[in-house]
């Protein structure tokens, strides 16, 4: 395990999808235009990695013994329009264009068509020979590009796993949009493992409703694609870290846990031999 091999990773994945976009180009044009954001974590020899391409992000739950609160580390780095390092960014990588990143309607967005600057998938703002007919006209740019304007090349993070660290939240924004990281780690703590991803969806749709000045129960009653105008979609893992695995985690050479891929085959020697002091949370 490496960050070359998570890298590598994330490229096959995107090249995966790359691949059914130009098979079903003809049949399916619109697929040019899905993509997702992508959020991995992966604990190895008593290292954590976090991978990030979007606007998902991972918060660790860090025990302060002096003081037994437990303050949110952000582990993860986002690619959102709307940080001006992100923006920095893309008109660095893009100096000819003026309207590469554009305040719409109060939201920054590349292009004024997506918030995000990396993504998996996206390939309409990736390879100009799908931006055009029969995209639909609100996907379409009025001029071609000749560099590709979304990336799918990962933020990653490495750290070293120590026993004070209690857990990690991985979340879409939908989470973060209405919790702060603090915030989803004291819900975490103060309340029982069964069931705690449940829970921060709720105290966001909470949230929601308040800014709405409207009661969580009538949130509830609105219909899904309606939501979206209320509070965007909504994803929560949260992982416990066991303090005694984590101790001894740098130590164990061999493997101490056996994976078997479903309905795929995978080659002897593949997957690196990894330690995993973790448990998952229950949704």
């Amino acid at each position: 395990m490496s960050v070359d091999v998570i890298r590598k990773a994330f490229q096959a994945t995107e090249e995966g999808f790359f691949s059914i976009v130009s098979k079903q180009w003809s049949i399916k044009p619109q697929i040019a235009s899905v993509g997702s954001c992508c959020l991995a974590g992966v604990i190895c020899g008593g290292n954590l990695y976090i991978a990030n391409v979007g606007d998902s992000r991972a918060v660790l739950g860090k025990l302060v013994k002096a003081t037994g609160e437990v303050l949110a580390v952000q582990l993860s780095a986002e690619h959102n329009a709307a940080i001006e390092s992100v923006r920095q960014e893309l008109h660095a990588l893009h100096p000819d264009d003026s309207q590469i990143v554009v305040l719409k309607h109060n939201v920054w967005r590349v292009k004024g068509l997506i918030q995000v600057s990396r993504s998996i998938g996206d390939i309409y703002l990736k390879k100009a020979e799908y931006n055009r007919e029969p995209l639909y006209a609100k996907f379409r740019l009025r001029e071609p590009f000749r560099r590709p304007i979304l990336s799918s090349e990962p933020s990653i993070t490495v750290h070293q796993l120590q026993p004070h660290d209690q857990f990690l939240i991985f979340a879409s924004d939908g989470l973060w949009e209405h919790l702060s990281n603090q915030d989803a780690v004291d819900i975490v703590q103060n309340h029982p493992r069964s069931g705690i991803a449940r829970r921060l969806v709720k105290a966001a749709l909470q949230e929601a409703a308040k800014k709405r000045e409207m009661r969580y129960a009538d949130l509830k009653k609105i219909d899904r694609g309606v939501r979206r105008h209320f509070h965007d979609d909504i994803t929560v893992i949260v992982v416990f870290l066991d303090s005694n695995i984590v101790s001894r985690a740098s130590a164990v050479k061999s493997p101490t846990v056996s994976l078997r891929g479903g309905g795929i085959n995978i080659p002897a020697n593949t997957l690196a031999p990894c330690a995993t002091p973790m448990e998952p949370g229950t949704t």
